[in-house]
């Protein structure tokens, strides 16, 4: 189990990531807009920088469901490879074997 702060942390930058996509989206528009004056599109660069670091979506981690780990991470099914295994064996994945030899 991942510690509870890393959780709670990540949980944070997804809220953040939501509540600032709009604003962040326009910002990032004006500045890649190159037929606006150069004063503009620096006045948004620094717009956009003002905004929370946490807000950026590229500092969210994928993380399981279930157990809070952050690496082996299969995104199809938002989970990790060990709680994977775990349903696996349990019978909770309809089609899923695990295989043995």
């Amino acid at each position: 189990m991942a510690k509870k702060s890393a959780i709670e942390t990540n949980k944070r930058r997804r809220k953040l990531a939501q509540q600032f996509s709009g604003r962040r989206a326009r910002l990032k528009e004006i500045v890649k807009n190159r037929e606006l004056p150069i004063e503009e599109r620096f006045e948004a660069q620094l717009k956009l920088a003002a905004l929370p670091r946490n807000s950026a979506p590229s500092r969210i981690r994928n993380r399981c469901e279930m157990t809070g780990r952050p690496r082996a991470f299969y995104r199809k099914m938002k989970i990790s490879r060990i709680a994977l295994r775990e349903l696996a064996h349990s019978g909770a994945i309809p089609g899923m074997v695990k295989s043995s030899w």
